[in-house]
């Protein structure tokens, strides 16, 4: 399960993280290899504005995770976050921001 949380008020977040939740499957196997998460924002056209691209990790890890630094966003819309492994986006959440 991917999760991906925000917190904060208005178009100010004070927190955001990301972070795959395995439970018993990762524990089946090696887990996510070469795996990168990206935050991206976008305006209530869709259009996306901005991306914060995480660093690939080359080792194997059962739970992703990254966390992004607070900031306040120009603009409402949406704020999402995406895993990739393998450079292949394999999931994406995401929340709206609203007044």
């Amino acid at each position: 399960m991917f999760t991906h949380a925000v917190r904060g008020e208005g178009k100010k977040i004070t927190y955001q993280n990301a972070c795959v939740d395995c439970g018993f499957v990762g524990a089946l196997n090696s887990g996510f290899c070469n795996w990168r998460i990206d935050f991206t924002y976008a305006d209530t056209d869709n259009k996306t504005y901005r991306t914060s691209r995480g660093k690939t990790h080359t080792e194997c890890e059962i739970h992703p995770m990254r966390d992004n630094s607070p900031q306040t966003l120009p603009r409402y819309g949406k704020a999402c976050a995406h895993i990739s492994v393998n450079s292949v986006r394999r999931v994406s959440q995401c929340h709206h921001i609203t007044k």
